[in-house]
Formats: C-alpha cells, sequence, structure tokens
C-alpha cells in the first residue's frame, strides 16, 4: 500500500467537519465549485487534489499550507516526518535509534545484494504474497524499489520487534550466507561503539 495515501487517510480520519469546511473553503481557487460540493470527507478532498497534481508523496508544500491554516500542527509534523523518512508510524513502536542504525546499514546490504530471491527472504520474514504483489504493483519493473519497501513494511509491521539478527536468520534460512556474512561485517564497527 503506498504510504502517502495511507498518511492522507489517517488526516482524512482525524479531521472535523469544521476543518473540513475550512480546508474546502481554502481550496476554492484552485477547485472547480461543482466538484467542492462533492466532497463529503476528507479523503474526498485529498482525491481531488492529487488527481490535479497539487499533492504528491515528493510535492507536499499545498497540503503544508492547508494543515498550517486549520491550525493543525499535529499533522504538519507528521507529513514533515513522513517527507523526512519517507513513511509514518507511531513513535512509541520503534526501534531504539542504535537498532535503527544497524537496521538501515544492514538493509542497503541487503538491497545492493539481493536479487530475484528477494520473494523468498519476504517470505521468510512474515510478509504476506498480498503485501508483495501490492508492492510489485506500485514499482513495476524495479525490483531494487521492490525490495526496499517490502524491508520498510516489514520494518512497519515489526515496529520496535523489528531487530537486524532477524534479517541475518532470515538470509542464512534462505541460503543467502555472503549476504549475512557482509551485512555482519558492516555492522562489526557500528555494534563495536556501543561496548
Amino acid at each position: 500500500m503506498d504510504p502517502f495515501l495511507t498518511l492522507l487517510h489517517s488526516f482524512s480520519s482525524r479531521l472535523s467537519d469544521g476543518e473540513l469546511s475550512s480546508l474546502k473553503f481554502l481550496c476554492r481557487a484552485t477547485i472547480g465549485k461543482r466538484k467542492l460540493e462533492s466532497v463529503q470527507s476528507g479523503g474526498d478532498l485529498f482525491s481531488i487534489l492529487l488527481e490535479q497534481q497539487l499533492i504528491a508523496s515528493d510535492k507536499v508544500a499545498f497540503l503544508e499550507r492547508l494543515l498550517e491554516s486549520i491550525k493543525r500542527e499535529d499533522l504538519v509534523s507528521q507529513l514533515k516526518q513522513f517527507v523526512e523518512e519517507g513513511e509514518v508510524s507511531a513513535p512509541d513502536d520503534q526501534p531504539d535509534m542504535h537498532e535503527k542504525g544497524l537496521q538501515k546499514a544492514a538493509i542497503e546490504v541487503i538491497c545492493e545484494n539481493v536479487g530475484r530471491d528477494w520473494k523468498m527472504l519476504m517470505r521468510k520474514l512474515g510478509i504476506s504474497e498480498v503485501k508483495m504483489d501490492r508492492i510489485v504493483a506500485a514499482n513495476p519493473f524495479n525490483l531494487h524499489e521492490q525490495l526496499v519497501q517490502s524491508l520498510r513494511e516489514w520494518q512497519k509491521w515489526k515496529g520496535k520487534d523489528a531487530k537486524v539478527t532477524d534479517l541475518i536468520k532470515a538470509l542464512r534460512a534462505c541460503n543467502m550466507n555472503l549476504v549475512a556474512d557482509r551485512v555482519e561485517q558492516k555492522l562489526l564497527p557500528l555494534n563495536a561503539g556501543t561496548r
């Protein structure tokens, strides 16, 4: 599933009727009156903004201004977090900073070294076929991006329970021992710093 659409859906469910009315009013100059009349929810409004290419996952300035205008700083900061990290998740369900750094390093190595067999690895990590199919559909012909998004999906799904050791175990279970060794080598200096 597209993380940006997930973010917009979460915004939509948290807007009051009054805030939605204010957003519609602010969009009068950019969206036709008839279209605005058909808007019943935040999701409807975001769909029109997406269609008209006023917002996109890499184009959030207009959305940011709208949310600032209705004084929803909480949504603005969530949007900024999305831009920085490319995804959104609850802060209390995150691994600690050290584990995050290890995962980032491990994922870089995995993405550089795992090719066509990435689905086998994701199955070992517990990612469903449906999720993998969605990722493939969203990133056709881009093997690297399919793997990156799948690993991100695993991180989001596991939250603070996501561990680099699980990635290494899964690689070894798929007989990708060379990649597992490379991950361990990359992590050595990072782990050394914490002892």
